[in-house]
């Protein structure tokens, strides 16, 4: 059965209506999850095992049957571990019902039917007694329930039913306890992804600030948490302002409350400075004695040699609602704050009272709802905005008329809603006007019969994904160009699609296929990837922050498709295909795609590769953007090293829906018969 699903298409503008599978969503989700990701995490498989068969133990060693409640058992395998452990059986809770059906598959498979009941519903609607869900209470409780926040995915009001309606009091819990760690820091960099910076521009009649609005400066920011994979910011880029402090714990083998709560600790700084930013991560204790973590401490932090990877649990950063400055050793506090759902910090001079439960920070300048945090450093990188500057100098004239088309940048701005708006106060009015439309609706009396001297974008849209969704520019440029006068310059002049093949230090695991995981056989949970993949997914690319996640260049990078802005968006497709030879051995786990806009013949602004990679193939990838990723499938990416390789590829434009469709293939070089 098909179902017509409405879109709004970050590349042209417009609304499309599509007709898609009913199951689409399903599908991506799988293919999109971090299944993949968790299964390969040794480290965290090990721990949970240890933890359950320690607490099986303790409940036979008292007499009694172990019953087990899973919530959230995904593939089953913590299920079947306890069953393993020795459990006498498990109820397993799983709210998505297309993995609910694939658990159901893997424990029959692996022999545990008679001893695992998958229950495909929110733990919160497990119904209990002879005709119940359950017969009885669970005197074990096994979860795997948390997110990089630890309680973003909603633990808390799960682990309050749980105890009130679901287990034993006193049950036995995996894990039992988990503490959340903070650490103050001193950073210009991560405090660039919060607050704007004042912008200074050198002109002929000496230099001139860009201020931020008073509003912008005032306003505490969201709450909200950005993780990131913290053992890829350089020490260099902070100053550690605290040591390591335990905020707070929670007790999972008793009553849980979701109720808000505060955590303060006194502290002394180590250094004086401006704190700024909260550095968080948490760990989780198996055991009653905490004789068996796990850990999402960065590696530097790490107290051991051995470091596992995961990017289903991060680090936290959090920005403090104002920076303040604090003196070493003078005595202050650090609050945890939370919710149900979220985490936030604040810094006090005296003790805080913990009866008080402010409310959660909210953003009131609006630019915090609109941008992402990397474009907010993006917009306070001052080299990027330098290179702007120099190639505007060679194009406007005293009396050109430009018109700026991105989202929230500081001129003028035309866009779909008031978004650009964020944060951009004009300084005067009668050289500055802001329209709130859509391009295609411009009109000549908005620009006061006067023609377009200068068409500017970065181009920056939010609604943008992956690279070339900016490339909405084009089509906005197409719009206007009517008011475009004779000559009219158009900034950037052309843009180019690159692509390079890179070998994955760690990130081809959440695209590798598990087999069996700790003794168990999920094949079943790898074909129902695959089948997802396939579906759409594995013929697309998707965006990664490439900055967090190491990588090296097997190939050189090679541009494959080009864009001229100067013309409007032609009819016909622009399509592109060729091989490339990968230079440098390694594992070819897929290509990344990036573009470039060439603002003058001379000036050059990338989303990807900052610099052509060094010998040993590493990367340096813009900070501020998501490349985008074409995983490929035709490799075991745990595969002994071959010899060389060439990828062929073919890339399509298609203007009339502005998508750009792919494939990549790998192929030896040598002919069979060598």
């Amino acid at each position: 059965m098909k179902v017509f699903c409405g879109r709004a298409n970050p590349t042209t503008g417009s609304m499309e209506w599509l007709e898609e599978d009913e199951h689409y969503d399903y599908h991506q989700e799988i293919a999109r999850s971090s299944y993949a990701d968790m299964l390969h995490d040794k480290d965290r498989n090990i721990k949970y095992y240890q933890g359950i068969r320690a607490a099986v133990s303790r409940v036979k060693d008292r007499g009694q049957k172990a019953l087990v409640l899973d919530i959230g058992t995904g593939t089953g395998l913590l299920s079947m571990m306890a069953v393993t452990a020795g459990a006498d059986f498990c109820y397993a809770i799983e709210v998505f019902k297309p993995m609910a059906d694939a658990a159901v598959k893997i424990v029959e498979k692996n022999g545990f039917s008679d001893k695992i009941k998958i229950i495909n519903k929110h733990s919160t609607e497990v119904t209990m007694g002879p005709d119940g869900d359950m017969p009885c209470r669970a005197n074990i409780l096994i979860t795997e329930l948390f997110d990089t926040e630890l309680i973003g995915e909603g633990a808390l009001p799960s682990y309050e039913h749980a105890h009130r309606h679901l287990v034993q009091e006193n049950c036995e819990a995996v894990p039992h306890r988990a503490t959340v760690y903070a650490q103050l820091v001193e950073s210009r960099r991560m405090w660039s992804w919060n607050k704007l910076f004042p912008i200074p521009v050198h002109t002929s009649c000496g230099e001139q600030v860009i201020v931020p609005p008073l509003e912008l400066e005032r306003c505490p920011g969201a709450p909200s948490v950005y993780d990131i994979q913290l053992n890829q910011v350089s020490s260099a880029d902070f100053t550690v302002l605290s040591d390591v402090l335990p905020m707070f714990s929670v007790d999972f083998s008793k009553q849980v409350s979701s109720s808000a709560a505060c955590h303060s600790r006194q502290f002394e700084p180590l250094a004086s400075g401006r704190a700024q930013v909260v550095l968080s991560w948490w760990d989780i204790e198996m055991d009653p004695e905490g004789k068996i973590k796990c850990s999402m401490a960065p590696f530097c932090w790490y107290l051991c040699s051995l470091f596992q990877w995961r990017d289903h649990w991060m680090q936290c950063v959090y920005f403090l609602p104002q920076e303040e400055p604090v003196v070493q050793g003078s005595s202050i506090y650090l609050v945890a704050h939370h919710d149900d759902y979220c985490v936030w910090y604040s810094l006090q001079r005296t003790r805080y009272d913990r009866r008080v439960y402010p409310a959660r920070p909210v953003c009131d300048c609006q630019a915090h709802l609109l941008w992402n945090r990397p474009r907010f450093g993006e917009i306070n990188d001052q080299d990027r905005t330098d290179q702007y500057i120099q190639a505007l100098r060679t194009v406007l004239k005293p009396d050109s008329v430009c018109l700026c088309v991105s989202d929230g940048s500081s001129a003028l701005l035309v866009g779909p809603s008031p978004w650009g708006r964020a944060g951009i106060r004009p300084h005067s009015a009668s050289f500055l006007r802001i329209f709130k439309k859509r391009p295609e609706l411009l009109t000549s009396a908005d620009l006061e019969g006067k023609k377009i001297s200068l068409l500017l974008g970065e181009p920056f849209f939010t609604t943008s994904l992956l690279p070339w969704h900016n490339l909405y520019f084009w089509y906005v440029r197409t719009a206007v160009d009517q008011h475009l006068g004779p000559g009219a310059v158009v900034m950037p002049q052309t843009a180019s699609l690159h692509t390079v093949v890179v070998e994955f230090r760690d990130l081809w695991r959440i695209r590798s296929p598990c087999g069996d995981c700790e003794g168990f056989d999920v094949h079943i949970m790898d074909d129902m990837i695959k089948r997802a993949l396939d579906f759409r997914e594995s013929k697309e690319a998707e965006p990664h922050p490439l900055w967090e996640y190491p990588c090296r260049c097997l190939s050189e990078p090679q541009q494959i498709l080009t864009f001229d802005f100067r013309q409007p968006v032609p009819p016909h497709l622009i399509h592109a295909e060729g091989s490339i030879e990968l230079r440098r051995p390694g594992r070819s786990h897929g290509a990344v795609l990036w573009m470039e806009y060439h603002l003058t013949p001379d000036s050059t602004v990338s989303t990807g590769l900052l610099k052509s990679a060094e010998d040993k193939g590493d990367c340096c990838w813009n900070p501020h953007c998501k490349q985008a990723v074409y995983f490929f499938t035709t490799a075991d990416p745990r595969a002994p090293l071959g010899g060389p390789q060439t990828v062929s590829y073919t890339v399509d434009f298609h203007p009339h829906t502005g998508d750009i469709t792919m494939d990549f293939s790998l192929s030896d070089t040598l002919d069979d018969g060598q």
